[in-house]
């Protein structure tokens, strides 16, 4: 009897289409699908770094903390009206106006360079046990991002939760984000303490967007490599990735 097209001769199913699927049945793979879904790109970093480009560069040329800190607010303006322009969201932009909101008040108020980055080192310190008790407590906070690509998160924002594989897939991925947190105080902090501001923008640069992309690229490798089987809750969602190929 003749094997029928695409089907082994011994009967079993032919190996890519079985691997595809497995890969599809792991949770690793509902979890990138998701992300995908959930992040934006490049432009959001550029727009994250550009305001304290500016501040720092004002404020070694002319040790002047208020135009510094114009100098970063008109950039920002600057960034506002292209992504206006062009259509596109401002919702990336919105952290980017906080933290520049932020450097500033603390900076004006005090007249020292080295207060503009006060807010962040706070916040990362903030983020940094914030990130750190949401996994001990399972609540993992990466849990959060990924149910922002899950096509029910509007009517069932926590419904991750219900899959606990899920969220010990999230938990791992979380401790990237408490050891990226965790250095940036370890680093920026003392720093701050010695008023070196040429070293805290460098540092702030750095320790932004290509530390995030370290951390992000440490949580890729465990999503590439990691085999987590799903459990009940997410076998629908992975057989319909599985079907899209």
């Amino acid at each position: 009897m003749a094997t029928p097209a695409g089907a082994a001769g011994d009967g079993s199913a032919p190996s890519a289409p079985r691997s595809e699927a497995a890969a599809a049945e792991t949770v690793e793979h509902v979890i990138r699908h998701r992300l995908a879904e959930a992040l934006g790109g490049w432009r959001g970093s550029l727009e994250a770094a550009l305001p304290t480009v500016a501040f720092v560069t004002w404020w070694l040329l002319r040790h002047d903390v208020r135009g510094a800190v114009i100098a970063s607010v008109v950039v920002l303006g600057v960034l506002a009206v292209a992504r206006f322009a062009a259509g596109g969201t401002l919702r990336y932009l919105g952290a980017s106006v906080f933290a520049t909101a932020l450097a500033a008040f603390f900076a004006l108020r005090s007249g020292e360079a080295q207060d503009a980055f006060l807010p962040g080192i706070l916040m990362s310190a903030a983020w940094c046990v914030l990130t750190l008790v949401s996994v001990l407590v399972r609540w993992p906070v990466v849990g959060f991002l990924v149910a922002l690509g899950d096509p029910q998160f509007e009517t069932d924002p926590t419904g991750w939760r219900r899959s606990r594989a899920m969220v010990r897939v999230c938990s791992r991925l979380t401790w990237a984000l408490v050891a990226l947190y965790a250095v940036r105080v370890a680093v920026m902090l003392p720093m701050y303490l010695a008023g070196n501001v040429a070293a805290l923008g460098v540092a702030k640069i750095v320790m932004g967007w290509p530390l995030y992309l370290v951390a992000v690229g440490a949580m890729v490798a465990m999503l590439a490599t990691g085999r987590t089987a799903v459990d009940a809750p997410l076998e629908a969602e992975a057989e319909q990735l599985a079907r899209e190929g």
